[in-house]
């Protein structure tokens, strides 16, 4: 999310010099300028209807790579083949041991309104933890994470943001959610990046939404040369590219509301998109992240990154579940390797989004590599604040998202996302 797609910003020329001031912006650390408005002096209803707003709640994360057996290409190297194998089950009261709570201010590309908190500050407020309830699927008793935000004095909110321990070079990366985020001024993301070298080593964007958004997307961040352009048939997914207008003409600079391009070029500097909109992949269905996945119990998202194959895939699972994706879910913790059941993406039907990387593709595999999984909660900013307006039109009559602190035109502070 951060280095996160910025909805109203010029396109940078790399050649005037603006590209090596983006990624330096991009992944500066900054206090943000964005606001939203909290107030603990609220009523307890208004209170708990925003907290809801703002909570996500996870049953498992299950990572799997190709089995170790490997056979070599002509040049020398060797790769792994085979079925999965189980790398990580982040599951239970051991969620939190992978990763580690990022303790600051949003970077300024994302500029949330929220502060980003400490381990034990997180354990402190209640925003990050592991509680045991019944699962509204099975019946039975299970552990679910719980990760959340809480109101401050100062303005800005107290979120959190966990950035993954283990770095990936492949694989096939799972999440059961329960509960997600939703509501205006609300950016909750779950997506893949090695920040010190962006966009070098890229950025996969798996969940990702903003202002009660109901359509899930995915999203590739990535340096020069790598453009999805007549290397994806229609034939290999359900979904399709994102359609942006309104770019600002090269030489009036006005909005080209008459053109309509699809954004499936994945360098966050390209021509004729918006700055680091990248390759966006939507989904078929206007219920797959959000209130109505909410409302169905949750659902479950994939990720296929597979290089030696030519192919990032993504998949959302609500309410319908494969069979073998479930079982895989069911059976990840088990310590008895051979009781556990491995996923079989060629099960699970086609996926939503499919990027080609790779030889003979327009985006070499080396463009993703040395990436770890981050989870945060971000408000307001430049996504979800850049959007308000036309997402959120009916409140955005009364309040602001981008001012400190967040008001009503008339001057009541309305401290609340709906």
């Amino acid at each position: 999310m951060a280095p996160r797609q910025q909805e109203d910003s010029p396109l940078i020329n790399k050649d005037d010099g603006q590209y090596e001031d983006f990624k330096r912006m991009e992944l500066a650390n900054q206090k943000p300028s964005s606001s939203i408005g909290y107030d603990n002096s609220q009523s307890s209803w208004a209170r708990s209807v925003c907290e809801k707003a703002a909570i996500v709640s996870l049953s498992a994360i299950a990572i799997f790579a190709g089995m170790r057996t490997f056979h070599a290409r002509a040049k020398g190297d060797y790769l792994p083949t085979g079925p999965y194998r189980l790398v990580e089950a982040q599951e239970g009261q051991d969620f939190f041991s992978f990763y580690d709570f990022y303790d600051g201010p949003d970077s300024i590309g994302s500029a949330g309104y929220n502060m980003y908190v400490s381990e034990a500050k997180a354990t402190e407020l209640d925003i990050a933890s592991v509680v045991t309830e019944k699962d509204s699927r099975t019946g039975e008793r299970e552990d679910f994470v719980y990760m959340s935000s809480a109101p401050t004095k100062r303005g800005p909110r107290d979120s959190v943001r966990l950035e993954g321990k283990t770095r990936f070079d492949r694989g096939l990366f799972i999440l059961d959610v329960r509960h997600m985020p939703d509501g205006c001024g609300i950016w909750p993301a779950f997506w893949m990046t090695d920040e010190a070298a962006w966009p070098r080593n890229g950025e996969v964007d798996v969940l990702e939404g903003v202002n009660g958004q109901s359509t899930a997307k995915t999203a590739l961040h990535t340096s020069d040369q790598c453009d999805m352009y007549a290397h994806v048939p229609s034939y290999a997914k359900t979904g399709d590219w994102e359609w942006i207008t309104g770019i600002p003409d090269t030489f009036t600079g006005q909005p080209d509301l008459k053109t309509t391009k699809a954004a499936d070029n994945c360098w966050v500097m390209a021509q004729h998109q918006w700055a680091n909109e990248g390759c966006t992949a939507v989904h078929d269905r206007n219920d797959t992240i959000g209130a109505p996945v909410n409302s169905n119990g949750g659902g479950i998202y994939a990720l296929e990154w597979d290089p030696e194959n030519h192919y990032i895939k993504s998949w959302v699972f609500s309410p319908d579940i494969s069979q073998n994706l479930q079982d895989s879910i069911d059976t990840a913790g088990l310590e008895d390797a051979s009781e556990r059941v491995m996923p079989d993406p060629h099960s699970w039907g086609l996926p939503y989004a499919y990027f080609a990387i790779g030889d003979t593709t327009g985006c070499s595999a080396d463009h993703f590599k040395n990436m770890r999984i981050v989870f945060n909660l971000a408000f307001c900013g430049n996504v979800a604040g850049n959007r308000f307006t036309g997402e959120c039109s009916d409140l955005a009559k009364k309040v602001q998202c981008y001012e400190r602190p967040w008001q009503s035109r008339s001057g009541v502070d309305l401290q609340c996302l709906h």
